[in-house]
């Protein structure tokens, strides 16, 4: 566990060469307890917070109350609050009259750590190795996490009043679907009031590029289940005559896109905002080699949406894809029958302005005619939820573009990001604040995978960026 009280720096430490008078102390502070900060790190690594494993619910117990008493003895009185799962910890530093309020969000459960026998150490070990810090949960959200956390402590440590006010929202569930936090956003409005929602959950566009998230795509996903006979039958004696459901669930799962890598349900692109000549340059001026994109997937060639890029396909166009399929026998060797059943699961990524529940609607439209007579369907809704676009000339943006350039000593590029995080859209929806999503990772660190890592460079890089962070946005005048 922390100590009773975390250190503060001397005056006169190490020398940096900021011209930004407020900072110099911060990051002298920064510089000097750094060790102390990678040590803070491996001992949160060290708990197995797995939300999704029930066997671990003490363990994520006692990471919460690990940061509990961690942002106590920064002076922070910090609350654990019970929800019907895990629970979440929240803490904020002093008000500044006139100054904007950040809201800091960050998780502290990881994933579960499978396949234990592709790690090369162990995943709660926090080991070290080639300048990266390998466990998990490292860079998912841990690392990225504490960043702002330590930022924060240098602010204090070095007898600095912060320059705004900074509120830390930290929960254990957003690994098995932020089940409770959506709940107690609603109920806490005034509580967790700001300007701007600060969150490190994302990476790099790539090694000493850093990057700022300001669009995400949002998802719709499903289940189909289409019954035939009532059960598997002698596709000799009967093949020709009844109806398949594998191949007219092949059918269907094929007619979804046409040759031009479009999605043909009806309105499908009706609330699609086309892209600006802007947002196309600034995507054509990234350090994209997408040869080494192909390298590094293992694959011969791409495909997509004819008339877009590779990048352009992957973050700011809808997109298909088929997650799961199953149907009759998968056994060793031959088995000649008609199978009684066939079921997939599929999702779309939606950009901003597409609605889930039109999407579902215009699915169920689009099937209805694709299936016979013989067959039946169910279609399951799993989960929607919206893309996400923050407004690229915001005051805020711009102030963390200045404290990342700071911290990390280059100027950010913007970019939009192809997955989903529908938490974002909740904070926005509830809050009426603006979410940068500033990562500090790579996109090799291995998230959800073996061998997860956070390169320590990148951390104390992340801590400089978040110290300067609190100044910029304290200067933004809106």
């Amino acid at each position: 566990m922390p100590p009773d009280s975390l250190p503060h720096c001397e005056a006169n430490c190490l020398p940096t060469a900021l011209t930004i008078p407020a900072l110099n102390d911060v990051f002298r502070c920064v510089d000097q307890l750094g060790p102390q900060f990678e040590a803070d790190l491996v001992e949160l690594l060290r708990i197995p917070s797995v939300s999704a494993d029930s066997r671990s619910t003490p363990d994520v117990r006692r990471a919460a109350q690990w940061l509990v008493e961690h942002l106590g003895a920064m002076g922070l009185p910090a609350q654990l609050i019970e929800t019907p799962g895990h629970p979440i910890v929240y803490a904020e530093t002093r008000p500044v009259p006139g100054a904007p309020v950040a809201l800091v969000y960050g998780h502290y459960d990881v994933q579960p750590p499978d396949p234990l026998d592709e790690w090369t150490s162990p995943p709660f070990e926090p080991t070290v190795r080639d300048g990266n810090l390998y466990a998990r949960g490292a860079t998912d959200d841990k690392g990225q996490m504490l960043t702002h956390i330590k930022s924060v402590q240098a602010w204090l440590a070095a007898n600095e009043t912060l320059p705004l006010q900074v509120k830390l929202l930290i929960e254990g569930e957003e690994e098995v679907g932020s089940e409770h936090l959506e709940h107690f956003l609603g109920n806490n409005r005034e509580k967790l009031a700001c300007d701007c929602v600060v969150i490190s959950d994302t990476a790099q566009f790539a090694r000493g590029v850093p990057a700022i998230t300001y669009g995400l795509r949002g998802i719709a996903y499903y289940e189909l289940h289409l019954q035939g006979p009532s059960q598997d039958l002698h596709s000799g004696v009967f093949g020709g005559a009844v109806v398949n459901p594998a191949v007219v669930l092949s059918q269907i799962l094929a007619a979804v896109l046409d040759d031009q890598g479009r999605i043909q349900l009806p309105g499908f692109y009706e609330d699609v905002v086309p892209l600006g000549d802007r947002e196309r340059d600034e995507f054509r001026s990234l350090p994209f080699d997408e040869q080494a994109f192909q390298d590094e997937l293992g694959v011969k060639g791409l495909a997509g949406e004819s008339g877009f890029s590779t990048l352009e396909r992957r973050w700011a166009r809808p997109s298909f894809d088929i997650n799961g399929i199953w149907s009759g026998y998968q056994g060793e060797g031959a088995k000649t029958i008609l199978p009684a059943r066939a079921s997939a699961k599929f999702s779309f990524r939606l950009v901003p302005d597409q609605d889930p529940k039109k999407i579902t609607a215009g699915l169920r439209t689009f099937l209805k005619p694709l299936i016979p007579q013989g067959v039946a369907m169910e279609l399951v809704d799993f989960h929607g939820a919206p893309g996400i676009a923050m407004p690229i000339d915001s005051h805020y943006l711009k102030a963390a573009a200045d404290a990342i350039e700071i911290g990390f000593g280059t100027r950010p590029v913007f970019i939009r990001e192809g997955g989903s995080i529908p938490i974002v859209n909740t904070f926005a929806e509830e809050l009426g604040a603006e979410v940068l999503l500033l990562g500090w990772g790579q996109n090799d660190d291995n998230l959800h995978a073996p061998n997860e890592k956070f390169s320590l460079a990148d951390f104390h890089r992340g801590i400089r960026a978040s110290a300067a962070l609190w100044h910029s946005l304290a200067a933004t005048k809106q």
